[in-house]
């Protein structure tokens, strides 16, 4: 049941990126009385799950039926050096039947099989269907190829533009319901930072208090492990027992905390409360009680949780005290800690219990520059990710991830506040990837019309079909490479 929830959140969220992405390219194209042949859902190889369409002026609908025929014949033929060649000729609709699809030129509207990705069929352009036939015959004037340059950019860029656009509503509708909530960075100094083995070779100790990043100081804790990977920083000042210390991170630190694919080499130390007693374990046997404190066992003090969870393994199958505060009193409690090395407690981890926790919250007015702020900051940060990809002392390629990965960030169980929160990332993930100038990607097409724009020359045909054809082998290579890196994972 985790999987399947998990999977429909993935795909949900999926549909909704890809039709508002796609709509961005259709509401232009049609605002520049542009044709646009098909609005897929979904990618239709073969057949499709449901289209519809208005010919005659009545709407059509089939259901798992094979694609139309283009309204195109092809005749394969050998010219006067006997290379072979193929000529497109436009069928005559007249003598199709009154029903048949091809007579409308109104848009077709469908659901494809294939559900990762989606597309619009714009007359005139040369995009990842790779169909020539249109492109060998005149221009028309409601072909994309036909409209000025300062449009087609428009019918291009409007896809991402609505992706982003997507992320901020979706974020001012959070804020204005929810509002924002963080663990302040001077709340987590109360107690000090705990480290693992990578947060340990980098510099820091358990017990720091991070004072800042780079000489600046971070208001939000969680923000600190992404600000020293993303920004690539060189010093983090701390507080350590009691004097302000410098650690200078070596210069593999980002490509070291890349590797680990955890984020979490620095986290928050909280003092360890029994919340519960498992029934027949040796903390019941031993008169553990819920809301004892527990600070030390035999004669190593453990003041934090996490202090506990890094010795408690040594005495398997060993008698051992454990020390706790009980009220005003300490008291030693002895038990048998069996072979798992666990003696069979809950911990209290509500952050309000430890920490006050910062509340910001919005009216619908407010929302709408936070809103816009923190989508400029999600852009922002996951262009500095790409970044890291295309590095090769980073060596970020080699973490980059795939459906399987996309699919494991969304939570086990259905939050509505979770979810939408989970798409306006990916909404900014899609633009930021879509804007990369790759031929094949809006990026690619966007880079061409810019060069036209300013040299004023129209790059052929012939140069966007190769251009097209090398992106769809670069973004292939992707994918390949991002699911490959998850698959490759799952064996580890």
């Amino acid at each position: 049941m985790t999987i399947l929830i998990k999977v429909l959140q993935f795909f949900l969220s999926l549909s909704i990126l890809i039709f508002i992405h796609e709509l961005g390219h259709f509401l232009a194209a049609k605002a520049f009385k542009t044709r646009v042949d098909k609005f897929y859902l979904f990618f239709d190889w073969g057949f499709s799950i449901f289209r519809c369409k208005k010919v005659n002026g009545k709407w059509r609908f089939k259901f798992f039926s094979k694609n139309v025929p283009e309204s195109y014949t092809a005749t394969e033929y050998r010219d006067a050096a006997g290379k072979k060649q193929t000529k497109y000729e436009p069928i005559d609709l007249s003598t199709l039947p009154e029903d048949d699809w091809r007579r409308s030129d109104s848009t077709e509207y469908g659901i494809g099989w294939f559900p990762l990705g989606g597309y619009n069929k714009i007359a005139g352009m040369v995009d990842e269907s790779m169909d020539k036939s249109q492109m060998q015959q005149p221009p028309q004037p409601w072909e994309f190829r036909s409209k000025p340059a300062w449009q087609r950019f428009i019918i291009m860029i409007a896809g991402v533009t609505m992706n982003v656009l997507l992320a901020f509503v979706i974020y001012i509708g959070l804020l204005t319901k929810e509002g924002e909530q963080y663990l302040p960075t001077k709340e987590v100094n109360k107690y000090g930072i705990t480290v693992d083995s990578l947060g340990y070779e980098l510099g820091f100790r358990d017990g720091d208090k991070i004072l800042s990043v780079d000489g600046n100081q971070i208001e939000r804790f969680q923000d600190i492990p992404m600000q020293i990977i993303l920004d690539k920083a060189k010093t983090v000042e701390v507080e350590r027992n009691g004097k302000d210390t410098v650690i200078n991170l070596p210069d593999d630190a980002v490509a070291t905390l890349l590797s680990s694919q955890d984020p979490t080499f620095i986290s928050y130390r909280f003092p360890f409360v029994v919340a519960d007693v498992m029934d027949n374990s040796a903390a019941q046997a031993g008169g553990l009680k819920e809301g004892d404190a527990i600070i030390g066992i035999n004669d190593i003090a453990t003041p934090y949780y996490q202090d506990f969870v890094k010795n408690i393994k040594q005495f398997k199958n060993q008698d051992i005290e454990v020390i706790v505060l009980r009220g005003a009193d300490t008291v030693a409690l002895a038990m048998h800690l069996p072979e798992e090395g666990v003696i069979g407690v809950y911990t209290k981890t509500y952050l309000p219990d430890y920490f006050e926790i910062e509340t910001k919250e919005y009216t619908f007015w407010q929302a709408i520059p936070a809103g816009f702020s923190k989508t400029f900051d999600e852009l922002s940060d996951y262009w500095k990710q790409v970044k890291l990809i295309f590095n090769p002392k980073t060596k970020g390629y080699e973490n980059v991830g795939g459906f399987i990965s996309i699919g494991k960030i969304f939570p086990d169980q259905w939050i509505w506040s979770i979810f939408w929160r989970m798409t306006a990332f990916l909404s900014i993930a899609l633009a930021v990837m879509n804007i990369l100038p790759i031929p094949a990607l809006d990026g690619g097409h966007i880079l061409f019309l810019l060069v036209e724009i300013i040299t004023r020359r129209k790059p052929s045909d012939k140069f966007m079909e190769v251009a097209e054809t090398v992106g769809l082998i670069l973004v292939l290579g992707l994918v390949i490479l991002a699911n490959g890196n998850d698959i490759i994972r799952l064996f580890r």
